[in-house]
């Protein structure tokens, strides 16, 4: 399975200054995978340490940040030569070891010669509780599911990933129909590695859908073993209703939709609690669309999304006729599939960090807004090709923008006010 975060990876073991990496991620996102498929391809040992329930290695952190003394240690817990430019030490769940992860500023400090890599499925819910963090001694990259670039790797289309990547409109055209049949799969598979492995393996959609829950179930039960009684009920609540607010035409989050009177301040750290997993993602409004976007964050009003649209539609329990044929079922909750696969493809495939803008006394709504350079780039998405983009068009003859882009499920076209991008084609924007 590729992954383009390897090309990161390579791109961090060669950097001049290096720090110790974090590799940040939802559990099941394929961070163990990654970390050892670097080691293997780009080094010539790996020494591999899992802190879960390693009592030796707890004590081995609990005394003192003695490098020489750790490395040593790593080096009789592993069997495995510790040789500097040679050898990747990995750290996993090393959000179970606090100690280790304020370790990691000394190994920069100390003994930068040694790369590093940690990754920790709830790291950022044992920072936010009161776990040391060192701020400015580490690089950090976020693991995403599968892209539908990558989706298309794991299912052998090389061709395909290459002419989307060179922007080869012509011959991608005459692929426009089989690009979007894998697009309808992806819809339905997503991009959790394990699920997608299963689906080259078995072609089976029935597996999928009971992969996806078991990923489901085992994230639920990280809901009950890693919070308090008191909060548990609210992040159920969250959880549970994020489909249903996607559902709607407004997409904001209304938190009276969770339950009635229910206020933002009983629910902010239900939610902060499932960001710091990585099993949603917030994108706000911003309430002018000008640069810097980040400077005109309206901080109350945001849209929350899932990790993975395949996710998505289980927890929706939407079955995979509904998805792949399009029928009549499927036909409310379609915006919503496609605005959450364009958000994750915007996440994993690009630079951009995604805002949403509305007019104070306006029902429309622009999808999304990036800031790509220096443009302000509107994008509105269309679940199938219906071409009306009226909140499109009355946001471009209010503020003009040099770039405004509707994505949809019609083949790419330039207008004199905006272009059409297929949905398959996000990730190059």
């Amino acid at each position: 399975m590729r992954r383009y975060a390897l090309e990161k990876l390579i791109e961090w073991k060669n950097k001049k200054n290096r720090k110790p990496l974090i590799l940040k991620g939802a559990r099941q996102v394929g961070k163990t995978w990654l970390m050892k498929e670097f080691g293997k391809q780009c080094f010539k040992y790996t020494a591999y340490i899992n802190f879960d329930n390693n009592k030796r290695m707890e004590d081995v952190f609990s005394t003192d940040y003695d490098i020489e003394r750790i490395l040593m240690s790593i080096n009789i817990e592993t069997g495995v030569k510790i040789v500097p430019g040679e050898t990747l030490i990995i750290f996993d769940e090393i959000q179970e070891n606090p100690r280790a992860i304020a370790a990691l500023k000394y190994f920069y400090e100390n003994a930068p010669q040694h790369a590093i890599i940690a990754a920790g499925s709830l790291l950022g819910v044992a920072i936010h509780e009161g776990v040391s963090f060192p701020v400015g001694k580490v690089d950090t990259l976020e693991l995403n599911p599968l892209s539908f670039k990558e989706f298309l790797l794991a299912l052998g289309e090389e061709g395909l990933v290459s002419l989307i990547e060179k922007k080869e409109q012509g011959l991608i055209e005459a692929y426009h129909d089989k690009l979007q049949d894998y697009l309808r799969k992806y819809y339905y598979i997503g991009g959790m590695p394990e699920v997608v492995s299963n689906f080259v393996e078995n072609k089976d959609f029935t597996e999928v859908r009971e992969l996806q829950n078991r990923i489901i179930e085992l994230y639920e039960s990280d809901f009950s073993k890693h919070t308090t009684v008191g909060e548990l009920p609210r992040i159920r609540m969250v959880w549970n209703s994020i489909p249903m607010q996607l559902a709607k035409e407004n997409k904001k989050f209304f938190f009276g939709k969770i339950k009635e009177g229910a206020r933002a301040k009983d629910f902010e750290i239900a939610i902060e609690w499932l960001m710091d997993c990585g099993l949603i993602k917030k994108v706000y409004k911003v309430n002018k669309p000008a640069m810097p976007l980040k400077a005109y964050t309206e901080f109350s009003a945001f849209k929350l999304f899932l990790l993975d649209v395949g996710l998505l539609g289980a927890l929706s329990d939407l079955d995979a006729k509904s998805i792949l044929e399009g029928n009549k079922v499927f036909v409310e909750f379609k915006g919503a599939m496609t605005e959450q696969y364009v958000l994750q493809q915007i996440v994993a495939e690009t630079p951009y960090t995604p805002y949403y803008f509305t007019e104070t006394k306006s029902e429309g709504e622009i999808d999304f807004l990036i800031q790509k350079n220096s443009l302000i780039v509107p994008i509105e998405v269309k679940a199938e090709e219906n071409l009306r983009a009226k909140s499109l068009k009355v946001f471009c003859d209010k503020y003009k923008p040099e770039l405004a882009i509707r994505t949809s499920m019609s083949k790419y076209r330039e207008q004199d006010w905006m272009i059409n991008v297929p949905l398959y084609l996000v990730s190059e924007i």
